[in-house]
């Protein structure tokens, strides 16, 4: 499964859905978009916005840190 988490160094809910990924022995890649422009960009294209986290979870985009939609996504 391919995660992927759109996040800002100074966002606090990036940190907890981070963390949640970890508890759960979900592999993930990170994408800060405050330095990375072409990732800012990707995750506006995916979302339609600007918040973070935006986390793409195979495919299935979630905006926000949202455990239940979480779960559902990645099957846990």
């Amino acid at each position: 499964m391919a995660v992927t988490v759109y996040s800002t160094n100074s966002c606090p809910w990036c940190v907890k859905a981070k963390e949640f990924l970890k508890q759960n022995k979900i592999a993930f890649t990170e994408i800060n978009v405050a330095e990375d422009f072409q990732g800012l960009q990707d995750m506006e294209e995916k979302s339609g916005q600007r918040g973070v986290p935006v986390i793409d979870a195979n495919g299935t985009i979630i905006i926000g840190f949202d455990r239940d939609a979480l779960k559902a996504a990645l099957k846990l």
